[in-house]
């Protein structure tokens, strides 16, 4: 991507060298500097494609013309990450990609695709936009970063601080896709939240002071706590007020506390030390009545403050249904969040259906219930809902 200067190409190239390596490499054995091999190959098939395309001489040019060895180039980008402190490669790849030139979303978009392997579907779900919408930001970022020739290289660690947002955003958003997948086949990827949590270890210790990263590795390990309790035996979901708590991670549930505590010492309050402290609250309750929901109620009007989003929203309107009545939630969903934009996200029918049903509004609510069902992601959320709807009558 440095060399070329285009996304695409770079994605396209260094494909094709892997599955000439795939092919070559049994046969002929592994080279002595597999990375050199790959550049060297990448670089190759980059050029080619450049060639092919006629219209396109700048970029040609500009690539047969490069003499810097692979392996030099692979020791220069060594040398760069160890100036920056960044001795993980995938959290260095994320860095490279949250490039400040392109706007938050796109940066954070791009990554998740590029660098975190999100489809275009799961990142559109992500930031609740169809897909056609997201495919067109991916292509936009893209088209940016190649028309105005946006360097890609790690920053000094001096300048690490205009990144870390969206690289936290990055972190966050992938183990959100793994706490609740978008996938058919598997409502929770443990692998993801896994690599989110790991990578947030490793931004935390490259930035042991910045709060908002200690405060967003609290809220995953608090949230990633009580995950042997959302499914059954049988693989289906169970709700927050359901699960058996004696099956949460009460290890990790000390530790999310302990380095949420050491965040909010700071005094610099974030969005990921409010959504960590809403964690700790249920974590702390020794069951669902016993949880402190004005409290959290009272959290998510500050995060909103900070994240102004349907998801925020939706998730305050439970709040603050659980902490007065059904009938408040469902005035603060209707207030703060466009229903007819929202019509095919499907936590909001899910959500309003199961606040009707408290309410008492039963016809409602299985309106909302049969919605939901048509758009769940998952069959572990399918059927979960279709037994809601089921239990109406």
């Amino acid at each position: 991507m440095r060399r070329f200067g285009d996304l695409d190409v770079a994605e396209e190239a260094l494909q094709e060298a892997l599955v000439e390596a795939l092919v070559r490499w049994p046969r002929e054995g592994e080279p002595r500097n597999a990375a050199a091999w790959l550049t060297s190959v990448a670089r190759s098939k980059a050029i080619d494609r450049l060639r092919r395309r006629q219209r396109r001489p700048d970029k040609e040019s500009a690539a047969a013309n490069l003499e810097t060895l692979p392996a030099d180039e692979i020791e220069e980008l060594t040398e760069s990450l160890d100036a920056a402190g960044v001795a993980d490669d995938q959290l260095a790849l994320i860095l490279l990609c949250c490039h400040p030139a392109l706007n938050n979303d796109a940066q954070v978009a791009l990554t998740l695709r590029s660098v975190a392997g999100l489809s275009t579907d799961e990142i559109a779900r992500a930031y609740v936009v169809d897909v056609a919408t997201m495919a067109q930001r991916l292509v936009r970022a893209k088209n940016k970063i190649r028309t105005a020739g946006i360097p890609f290289g790690v920053p000094h660690r001096e300048r690490l601080d205009e990144r870390i947002d969206a690289v936290m955003q990055v972190v966050y958003l992938v183990f959100n896709e793994g706490y609740a997948s978008s996938r058919e086949d598997a409502f929770i990827r443990h692998d993801l939240c896994g690599e989110a949590i790991r990578l947030g270890r490793t931004l935390h210790a490259l930035v042991p002071d910045h709060a908002e990263v200690t405060g967003l590795l609290a809220l995953m390990l608090l949230a990633d706590a009580r995950a042997p309790g959302r499914l059954d035996a049988h693989g289906d979901l169970v709700t927050l007020e359901l699960q058996d708590r004696t099956r949460w991670r009460r290890g990790q549930i000390q530790e999310g506390v302990g380095l949420l505590q050491r965040a909010m010492s700071t005094k610099h309050t974030g969005r990921y030390q409010i959504e960590a402290a809403i964690a700790a609250l249920h974590s702390a309750a020794p069951s669902a009545d016993a949880t402190d929901w004005t409290q959290i109620d009272a959290l998510y009007q500050s995060l909103l403050r900070y994240v102004p989003t349907p998801v925020v929203a939706l998730n305050g309107a439970v709040a603050r249904a659980m902490a007065r009545d059904p009938e408040s939630g469902l005035a603060m969903i209707d207030e703060m969040i466009d229903l007819d934009e929202m019509d095919r996200w499907y936590l909001l029918h899910s959500t309003r259906a199961e606040l009707l049903r408290r309410a008492g509004r039963v016809d409602d609510a299985r309106a909302e219930f049969s919605r939901a069902v048509v758009l769940a992601p998952s069959e572990t959320e399918r059927n979960f809902l279709s037994n809601r709807l089921a239990a109406l009558d």
